[in-house]
């Protein structure tokens, strides 16, 4: 996904003087290709997050767009008084980008966990939030964040994320892309947590279990004519979230309460309590019972 971004934004400068990319002392091996094509529009904030923040907010305001980029806590946490001053107070557009979602930095411990980030962002007024699951869905994003030129938060995977669509979907923003049909129940998602969202599927499916996978890229804003479509039919709906707490559907139930209203909601989040442990983001994300062989117990369980 990162070098899927960085090809993308890389095409789109090509033709736009707008993108900037600044870096928070991260992204070699990565970024090379964009700092060597646009010397000029490349910076690196050394390990300064705040800084980087503000700089990006000044380019903004200059005519640029800016790209933020670190490791996904530290362009977030560690300078939200920037975003949320300098950034959103002003809509500027500015896309704060955050590599390692969720527990992807696993074995580095909870400073590099990003378990908190997507239910912040999204709290911030104006802020779009975006969730990539794969990196087509990535180059997507990429690109629709350009075009619209308002603040944007992009949540990647660390690295070597499995295409999960065959083709280009019809990405827009605010509306969720159905990887596979299904009428029975359905799993809904955002980022590359979807991949196991797509295993469960096919061990349901053994069962005669039919299940629709959806993929939420986004998480702010929402069509709320989008997401009654995507949930027609649907008696269960599981939510899949890398995350602590559930900002997925927290954010459905604010646009279209009457979707929930109408089927059982089940969140299936990371636990809490596994903050202290180390280890791969596999080994983590089974802890909290979101491997697919955990996933997939938990559904057979609530369906009894």
């Amino acid at each position: 996904m990162r070098n899927r971004f960085v090809d993308a934004l890389s095409a789109i400068a090509e033709t736009d003087p707008r993108p900037f990319l600044i870096t928070g002392d991260l992204g070699f091996s990565v970024l090379e290709r964009f700092q060597n094509c646009f010397p000029d529009r490349f910076l690196n904030a050394g390990v300064a997050e705040q800084n980087m923040t503000g700089l990006a907010a000044g380019l903004a305001m200059a005519g640029y767009y800016p790209f933020t980029y670190s490791i996904a806590n530290f362009p977030t946490l560690r300078c939200l008084e920037q975003i949320r001053n300098d950034i959103c107070y002003h809509r500027l557009p500015v896309c704060v980008v955050a590599v390692g979602g969720g527990v992807a930095y696993g074995a580095s411990g909870y400073s590099h966990h990003a378990v908190e980030d997507l239910a912040i962002m999204r709290a911030l007024d104006g802020m779009t939030v975006l969730a990539p699951a794969d990196p087509v869905e990535t180059a997507c994003a990429v690109e629709a964040i350009v075009a619209a030129g308002r603040p944007a938060y992009l949540r990647l995977g660390k690295g070597g994320e499995p295409n999960l669509h065959r083709s280009k979907p019809g990405f827009v923003i605010g509306r969720p892309l159905m990887l596979r049909a299904g009428t029975e129940i359905c799993i809904a998602a955002s980022g590359p947590i979807v991949g196991n969202a797509l295993a469960v599927a096919d061990m349901l499916a053994a069962d005669g279990i039919a299940v629709r996978v959806l993929s939420f890229p986004t998480l702010n804003p929402h069509e709320p004519d989008a997401l009654r479509a995507a949930f027609e039919g649907i008696g269960n709906a599981f939510f899949l979230e890398e995350h602590f707490g559930n900002p997925l559907l927290a954010s459905i139930a604010e646009v279209a309460p009457d979707i929930l209203a109408k089927m059982r909601s089940h969140p299936l989040s990371l636990a809490r309590t596994n903050k202290h442990v180390l280890g791969s983001r596999d080994y983590l994300l089974s802890l909290s019972g979101l491997a697919p062989d955990g996933i997939a117990a938990r559904i057979r369980q609530s369906l009894g």
